[in-house]
């Protein structure tokens, strides 16, 4: 995967470590704790904003990289990818085939795909000028807010980002980047929950209809004793080759995000 994009990567939850301590009062105060200390310096620049001694940088990244899982699953595509994918493999009958492990990198993969437009943005935008030092710490958390946020509002369902403004007591936003945060993260993962077995309940239709004719076949002939999930599975492992279903369920998967 490209530098570029790694970076881009770390910067989301870099962001929302930044903007947790970006609260004028309180950042102010915790700056100026810490500002005495050698290796954790802050300076106000010129323009009004301040610099981070690099030391200082690599701490917050540090601690952004603990918080960089739950960036993953609440802000990307990867919640929907993974949980239709582990819908498809209980349909199929496959108990543990693909494993885990193989599941978790095809949705980190495919989330990274679909993903790549926005990380881009969020590069271009936010992190390669602050890295670059041609914009503050609080204009680049700003300006990759906003990218964020646009990704999440057009994936979002309207009446789920009604349901939780009104339970916040919010009313109309002018537009995405005025969105908070508290309001358009649970928002978004309940679309995207509700979006996913939306898909995960089509897909297991066709091998639903494999599973009941297999059954009433088995007791048609008298076996009883058989178990219909075992004579079902390699007519459902046909089917899903025939039709290339890899391909489709990705395509499909990726398609809903266009």
């Amino acid at each position: 995967m490209p530098f570029p994009l790694i970076h881009a990567v770390l910067s989301v939850a870099a962001f929302i470590v930044f903007s947790m301590i970006s609260q004028p009062a309180d950042a102010q105060s915790m700056m100026d704790g810490i500002a005495g200390m050698p290796a954790l310096n802050v300076t106000d620049s010129g323009d009004g904003g301040s610099t981070y001694s690099l030391s200082l940088q690599v701490l917050a990244l540090m601690t952004a990289l603990t918080v960089l899982p739950s960036v993953l699953l609440g802000m990307t595509s990867f919640t929907r990818v993974i949980i239709v994918l582990s819908i498809l493999r209980q349909a199929m009958g496959t108990q543990q085939t693909p494993p885990n492990q193989v599941l978790i990198a095809i949705s980190l993969f495919l989330t990274f795909f679909i993903m790549a437009p926005t990380f881009e943005e969020l590069n271009q935008k936010a992190l390669t000028p602050y890295l670059d030092q041609q914009m503050p710490a609080e204009a680049a958390i700003m300006e990759g807010s906003s990218v964020m946020k646009r990704f999440l509002v057009d994936h979002t369902r309207k009446t789920d980002l009604v349901m939780f403004s009104e339970m916040a007591g919010s009313g109309d936003y002018a537009g995405p980047e005025y969105v908070p945060m508290s309001v358009l993260l649970p928002a978004f993962i309940t679309s995207e929950l509700k979006t996913a077995f939306q898909i995960g309940f089509m897909l297991f239709l066709p091998f639903l209809v494999i599973d009941l004719a297999v059954a009433s076949i088995l007791m048609s002939l008298g076996m009883m004793m058989l178990s219909p999930m075992l004579i079902a599975l390699p007519f459902k492992l046909l089917l899903f080759v025939l039709v290339d279903g890899w391909a489709m369920t990705v395509g499909s998967l990726v398609a809903t995000y266009n």
